[in-house]
């Protein structure tokens, strides 16, 4: 199906499953329905199943803003709480429009939960509470996390009774925009056929040879050749290392299992400038498991002590506090916990994390392929063959899952019919009454004046994955909660709300409420000016600005570190 055709479907205001290969244009086509709706001031929800897919989507995980986290079920009294939480409350009543991007990594039963939870907060049955909702992604990338030992036919969404009651239209776009050659796109659509032959063969196996200079990142499929590489970068770097050891809590042998299972090392060894990668999700903090960032600096914290500070490929800077993976008994009780801060080394990634992103080059290795669809989600990051340095491949590298190919071959007659169908057919009326139907506006003047705004912001691509976890703070603090009340709230440390309430007042919040005083705001004014001064190196952090640690050791009486970053809020 073209795009336009596509565009056309959306703004009728049907449920939609937008699909195709990679590059196929799925992200661009939602953005340019997000400005359509935004232009009419509708409201939409952007969302997906990841965090990394969230960032390329510019909205949030849909796990975060259905509230559901990572359930398996919801029962009447968790809904009853979910509708206590105003901002939450106040999202899902108000939305008309929701996408879900990369939904081949959502599973099954978390979009049954979201059907359950709109309907719930829209008081409505009919599918998803009687909006609209567009799904978007490609089955053919790599498959829902699931429980060990089931089958993909019980995680895939489209298997869900959610996705049949909401009898979404397909749209399967067949246009190519990321690739830049021929070559490369016909290997991908022969894996996607199974229909490899000796010349495709031949060109994988030649790419071995090709020189990618020294700017590109190597994609395995195993975590043991990531950890080499890893290590190998962290001990070149001739800078101070800071060690970080796990605290370990309860039975022994739950423990062990505890230490095999978690992806953060149980003594985990940093650097500045060393390029790290989450290993939890945390989606209020804004980051989850596969974020990627730069150490920049260590901080003191009142609570944990010395912190990591990292900065994320979309320029957010967090200072990261130890996460805590448990296990519970039937009665809820904790008998064993791991608490360590949530990164590893990432100057290789594994391929499993790479999903949703595009290489202009990358060095891989599928000599150890354990899972269907990972060659393709590998290779189908790249632009053009001369960016691919396939080191070796295996007989499961290329090969696809057997129900996702079953499905996706119906996808593209189902949207092969709708294309024929609606590629000329005028649907003027049933899009104004769409509009009308969401509350927006069909005022040329008034839509003209949004678009310039959209225009002028960016539109849709401008507004970061970040942004959705400061726009909850910022809920939270205008509802009249206080630092330590929002951080309770949203399971935040104080100091990371103090710094979401820094980065709002450059926006233009007022947080004046949270003054500590001025004889607290005096003194620290004081202190800092005289550290700056001073100009001795080990009072300034790499990106110049002073250390909260020399402050604190100053101040008389002695001041905790969270009532000193917040003073400086409030330092001219």
């Amino acid at each position: 199906m073209k795009q336009e055709t596509a565009l056309k479907l959306l703004k009728a205001g049907e449920n939609v499953f937008l699909t195709g290969s990679a590059g196929a244009g799925k992200t661009y086509t939602l953005n340019q329905y997000i400005d359509y709706l935004k232009a009419r001031k509708v409201t939409v929800a952007m969302t997906a199943s990841t965090g990394i897919a969230a960032t390329h989507m510019n909205g949030m995980t849909i796990h975060t803003w259905a509230g559901i986290g990572i359930k398996d079920s919801l029962s009447n009294d968790d809904l009853k709480r979910m509708k206590e939480r105003k901002y939450l409350k106040e999202h899902l009543e108000n939305a008309q429009v929701l996408v879900i991007d990369e939904i081949s990594m959502l599973h099954a039963k978390q979009l049954n939960l979201v059907n359950q939870v709109l309907k719930y907060f829209k008081e409505s049955d009919q599918a998803f509470g009687g909006i609209q909702v567009i799904l978007a992604g490609d089955f053919f990338q790599l498959p829902p996390v699931g429980r060990q030992g089931e089958r993909n036919r019980d995680k895939f969404c489209f298997m869900s009774e959610a996705w049949v009651e909401a009898k979404f239209r397909v749209c399967y776009l067949t246009e190519q925009h990321r690739q830049e050659d021929a070559m490369l796109n016909d290997i991908l659509n022969a894996i996607r056929a199974q229909r490899m032959t000796p010349e495709y063969h031949a060109a994988l196996a030649q790419s071995k040879h090709h020189d990618l200079g020294d700017t590109y990142t190597r994609l395995y499929t195993h975590n043991m050749d990531v950890d080499s590489l890893n290590h190998q970068h962290l001990n070149e770097l001739n800078t101070e290392s800071q060690q970080f050891d796990a605290v370990l809590d309860g039975n022994a042998k739950l423990l062990e299992t505890l230490k095999s299972s978690v992806r953060a090392p149980e003594s985990l060894v940093l650097k500045l400038h060393a390029k790290v990668m989450f290993v939890k999700n945390n989606f209020d903090m804004g980051y989850i498991n596969g974020s990627i960032g730069e150490v920049v600096g260590f901080e003191e914290d009142d609570e944990f002590g010395l912190l990591p500070k990292v900065n994320l490929t979309d320029g957010t800077s967090l200072l990261v506090a130890p996460e805590t993976w448990s296990v519970e008994n039937d009665e809820g009780k904790v008998i064993a916990s791991f608490r360590q801060i949530p990164l590893r080394l990432a100057w290789a990634i594994t391929i499993h994390k790479s999903q949703g992103m595009t290489l202009d080059a990358a060095e891989i290795n599928l000599s150890h392929t354990f899972e269907k669809g990972q060659g393709y989600v590998a290779i189908s990051r790249l632009k053009s063959l001369s960016g691919l340095k396939l080191l070796g491949y295996n007989d499961e590298a290329l090969a696809l899952d057997p129900l996702a190919m079953k499905a996706d071959q119906r996808f593209q007659e189902l949207s092969h019919e709708a294309q024929g169908h609606f590629e000329h057919a005028d649907l003027t009326v049933q899009h104004n009454a769409f509009i009308r139907h969401c509350g927006g506006t069909l005022n040329e003047v008034e839509i003209a004046k949004n678009q310039r705004k959209l225009a002028g912001s960016g539109g849709a691509s401008k507004k970061s994955y970040a942004a959705a976890t400061l726009d909850e703070t910022k809920a939270l603090f205008e509802s009249g909660y206080d630092i330590q009340d929002i951080a309770q709230e949203r399971a935040l440390t104080p100091s990371t709300v103090i710094g979401h309430l820094a980065k709002l007042q450059k926006e233009g919040l007022d947080i004046s409420v949270v003054h500590p005083g001025e004889d607290v705001v005096a003194q620290v004014r004081k202190l800092y000016k005289r550290i700056q001064k001073s100009k001795r190196p080990e009072n300034f952090a790499e990106d110049g600005t002073v250390k909260l640690r020399p402050i604190v050791e100053l101040t008389e009486p002695r001041m905790g570190y969270d009532q000193v970053r917040l003073a400086l809020l409030f330092v001219e």
